[in-house]
């Protein structure tokens, strides 16, 4: 991994490849069982075909399809070269998994692993394809390796390392989560790094949290695709992979952590989206920049219309009118 990401060399990058290395092994398959492949997994962009949708298109039952898929896979499970084809990938998931703590969110993973391939620059497009063909190969290829979880009381969908024990782990996130719910406010990502290593649960876990290898990951960091200062995540790497791996835990588009709950973290009415726009700013604002800050950050599809959020800050009494068409939160004055 190292060498990988110090010299990026087109031979060490080329067997990293997921799309091309995707490509290579639907070489061995015919064409009917490529297409299923590609349509059920959106190894080329898009959505996932269900079993039905694939059918309707080749005229089979979806009894059928599935009976494609899975006899597809096995056929490319017993390619003799298989491991070796694979290898600098595998090598590479299992070291950054262990590097984390075991466990990582499969977002997460998947970023670090598309980030690997492909300039900063690249497009959304670009890289959700590449994540699409790692996420491909590791849950359906890499399976002696690697476990895909999905269903989790702590934590979103996950990937670990094959039966190790994240009991620890589970723990932590438990207590994590109890804790930044009894403190009823958001925080920043350095606040939340403290709180985690005060619990008791990390304290009697600490040595298990130790990884024997730390790659330095600060150029893949540094991508925009990771919100966060990249010294801070490369030097705490078990603990902000548990955070972000966390079911109940999240990030507001501030940066600010807490319970994804909470209006501040995830605002879905138009008056708690003014009320993180303002709180943000820390100054009044006239309602038709609100709008447009609202629509710019995009914190879901819905658009801002000016007249509602004008309407939205008469109303409410978290708001208070300082100026002509300016706003700011009452709060300030206290």
């Amino acid at each position: 991994m190292e060498k990988i990401i110090s010299n990026k060399k087109a031979e060490e990058l080329s067997k990293l490849n997921a799309i091309k290395l995707v490509n290579g092994l639907f070489d061995e398959l015919l064409e009917r069982e490529r297409d299923v492949l590609t349509r059920r997994f959106a190894l080329q962009g898009g959505e996932a075909e269900t079993l039905e949708q694939i059918g309707k298109l080749h005229k089979l039952t979806r009894e059928r399809v599935r009976q494609i898929e899975a006899s597809s896979l096995r056929k490319l499970k017993k390619l003799d070269y298989l491991d070796t084809y694979l290898q600098t990938i595998r090598d590479a998931v299992s070291q950054l998994l262990e590097q984390h703590g075991g466990l990582m969110d499969r977002e997460f993973l998947l970023d670090i692993m598309a980030m690997f391939c492909i300039d900063s620059k690249e497009d959304d497009a670009e890289r959700d394809l590449y994540k699409k063909n790692f996420d491909f190969i590791i849950s359906q290829l890499l399976e002696e390796q690697v476990d895909r979880v999905e269903k989790s009381n702590d934590f979103n969908t996950y990937y670990k390392l094959k039966g190790q024990s994240i009991d620890h782990l589970e723990d932590l996130a438990k207590e994590l989560t109890r804790q930044v719910e009894k403190g009823k406010d958001t925080m920043g990502i350095d606040d939340l790094l403290v709180l985690v290593q005060k619990l008791e649960s990390y304290t009697r876990n600490q040595s298990k949290m130790q990884p024997e290898t730390n790659t330095n990951l600060n150029s893949i960091f540094k991508s925009e695709v990771f919100p966060e200062s990249a010294e801070v995540i490369n030097a705490n790497k078990v603990l902000y992979s548990l955070i972000q791996a966390a079911k109940k835990i999240d990030r507001n588009k501030f940066g600010h952590w807490g319970i994804n709950e909470w209006p501040e973290i995830t605002p879905k009415k138009i008056s708690d989206k003014i009320y993180l726009v303002l709180k943000h700013k820390g100054e009044p604002m006239h309602f038709t920049e609100i709008a447009d800050r609202i629509n710019e950050i995009g914190f879901d599809h819905k658009k801002a219309n000016a007249g509602t959020v004008h309407n939205e800050l008469i109303l409410d009494d978290r708001y208070e009118l300082v100026g002509r068409g300016l706003y700011a939160l009452k709060d300030w004055n206290k």
